[in-house]
């Protein structure tokens, strides 16, 4: 089973820049009460990638198996004051790499005027944008993502390239670009000495909080992952977004992670008890 992908994490999620210092995310928003803070007690838990005897997956279990749904249409308030229409769209999305470019430009070509708003504009003169640090993303357009469709366009409000993957029978992680998809799950990668000398490559797993864009993330007018009103799904994270936790992790590691999410809902024990400790 090939490595787990790794993606570039300073492209595939280009941090908001900041000016000032970063402040509490209380302080930020239009309702800080609707927003919960990041700092809270988590539960998690690491456990050998089964495919892939050289790394091991730390996941987050307290925000795999929350009730967080996206509400993009239906009660987000966005990331910029003002543009709630657009979600989390309004900056546009970094490719993590060329491959990453190239897999959407396939899709785009499948995009139709009636699909896609700023069609004309699109093909025309591009869709492709470079940032103030010279990084490719999508273009922004009349202040958000090109391929973000207005509210009131025929076909829908919101991503084109997802609307396209709704209408082929796909998942949206097979048409948007990496980050769009990924939000609000996290992956990192971090390598672990060990003290017998070995070396480890440790994959978490876990919420895309604020203090994920780096310090322009405080900044933000919104953010729903803390958000109560964001917290209402009938099934948890890792039930829902079962195709990207596969994509991210590979299906052995998945089937791991949900037997581990299971036995946390089912208990209010300690998860992951110790091998060696007396069963109960």
């Amino acid at each position: 089973m090939p490595k787990t992908k790794k993606a570039k994490q300073d492209k595939a999620t280009k941090k908001p820049k900041s000016n000032k210092q970063a402040s509490p995310p209380e302080a930020n928003g239009p309702d800080p009460s609707d927003e919960k803070g990041i700092d809270f007690a988590r539960a998690w838990v690491e456990f050998p990638d089964p495919g892939d005897d050289e790394q091991v997956f730390r996941c987050d279990l307290t925000w795999l198996t929350s009730r967080w749904t996206c509400i993009f249409g239906s009660g987000c308030q966005g990331i910029q004051a003002g543009r709630a229409d657009d979600g989390c769209c309004t900056l546009g999305a970094h490719f993590s790499d060329e491959d990453d470019e190239k897999r959407v430009a396939e899709n785009v070509a499948r995009l139709t005027p009636d699909l896609w708003q700023f069609h004309d504009v699109g093909t025309e003169t591009g869709w492709v944008g470079v940032d103030e640090d010279g990084e490719r993303q999508t273009r922004r357009w009349e202040g958000s993502c090109i391929f973000q469709n207005r509210p009131g366009f025929a076909a829908g409000a919101g991503c084109s390239l997802h609307i396209l993957a709704l209408r082929e029978g796909k998942e949206p992680l097979e048409t948007k670009p990496d980050v769009c998809w990924q939000l609000p799950v996290r992956r990192t990668y971090d390598w672990i000495d060990r003290p017998d000398d070995t070396r480890v490559l440790q994959v978490t797993i876990g919420e895309y909080d604020r203090r994920g864009w780096g310090p322009g993330g405080h900044d933000l007018h919104w953010w729903c992952t803390s958000a109560t009103s964001a917290h209402g799904a009938g099934d948890p994270v890792y039930v829902t977004y079962r195709p990207e936790l596969i994509e991210l992790m590979g299906k052995e590691a998945y089937d791991r992670l949900v037997e581990l999410c299971e036995q946390r809902l089912a208990s209010l024990l300690p998860m992951a008890p110790h091998p060696a400790d007396p069963k109960a």
